[in-house]
């Protein structure tokens, strides 16, 4: 199957400093691929690259079947970005900034009112975009990335900051276009988003590609303590070894009808994060000493 992005060996510097060191990495039609990391790691310059904003220091970047650096206008309308409220304008209302964007993309205005049914925004159409809530405003950046039914959709933490029905309204909205064929890149540093909309991740520490896969598999690739965490009725928790030896203890807690929840203990994309590098998804500081000692311990199993 073709992929829609590609990238091979791409590096990048800011000022000397390395941001992005020899990445690689696709996304099919029809597929959600994640980059977590947290802010600072490289991951808004790497979407500048693949969309053909910025050209990389090295390396090959394909979207839509065309390198990057000469991307013809054709791809281009067939490119959706959502970058925090990039491209919204204040002054103007919900609809007048859709339909700036229409003329653009030459999407017919009388596609403006769907658009604005299918995101909550339809009785806020005359309202200026400076009197918008946080959560409105990023609905409309989605429904301007959208209108064009774009075949390659770029997410920039598109939900941070955002209540939780707001987020999942707009995880739906994501689903159905990710159905329709688009490939989505979503970059984020909430792992609980990645785990439930990506198909495949990457994560990112200190400009390099730690590990890869799809959210699932690395849960499982770093599951070392295997163990089933066992609460009580009478509050108490129990962890038991996720094996045969577990199970007479564990029929004697459901015979006496003690058990109120059973668990395994595989670890979440933000714990496997943490080991491989020292450092939380939400944090922004240097990362700790230990990154290349980790990451090679990993590498060499």
């Amino acid at each position: 199957m073709s992929k829609t992005i590609i990238a091979e060996n791409i590096s990048h510097k800011f000022s000397g400093r390395q941001v992005l060191d020899n990445i690689t990495l696709s996304a099919g039609k029809g597929e959600i691929f994640g980059l977590l990391g947290p802010s600072g790691a490289g991951k808004t310059t790497l979407i500048k690259i693949l969309t053909g904003q910025l050209t990389p220091d090295s390396g090959y970047a394909a979207l839509l079947g065309q390198d990057t650096r000469k991307l013809n206008p054709h791809a281009r309308r067939q490119i959706g970005a959502m970058m925090d409220n990039f491209g919204l304008y204040e002054r103007l209302s919900v609809c007048n900034n859709l339909a700036f964007y229409a003329d653009i993309y030459r999407v017919p205005h009388k596609a403006i009112p769907d658009i604005l049914r299918q995101i909550g925004l339809y009785e806020s159409r005359k309202t200026a975009v400076s009197n918008l809530s946080k959560g409105m405003k990023n609905r409309l950046s989605l429904a301007r990335a959208l209108m064009n039914r774009p075949k390659a959709l770029f997410l920039d933490e598109p939900t941070t900051g955002l209540d939780p029905v707001t987020t999942k309204e707009m995880h739906r909205l994501l689903t159905a276009a990710k159905e329709e064929g688009c490939t989505i890149f979503l970059t984020t540093h909430n792992m609980f988003e990645a785990q439930s909309l990506c198909d495949y991740v990457a994560l990112l520490g200190q400009g390099k590609i730690i590990d890869s896969g799809s959210p699932a598999e690395i849960c499982r690739r770093y599951n070392h303590l295997n163990r089933l965490k066992v609460s009580l009725k009478d509050g108490k928790c129990v962890e038991l070894e996720n094996g045969r030896t577990a199970a007479l203890p564990l029929s004697q807690y459901l015979d006496a009808d003690m058990v109120a929840s059973i668990h395994s203990t595989e670890p979440t994309l933000e714990t496997v994060f943490i080991e491989l590098t020292g450092k939380g998804l939400n944090e922004n500081d240097e990362y700790a000493g230990n990154f290349q000692e980790t990451t090679q311990r990993h590498a060499k199993k």
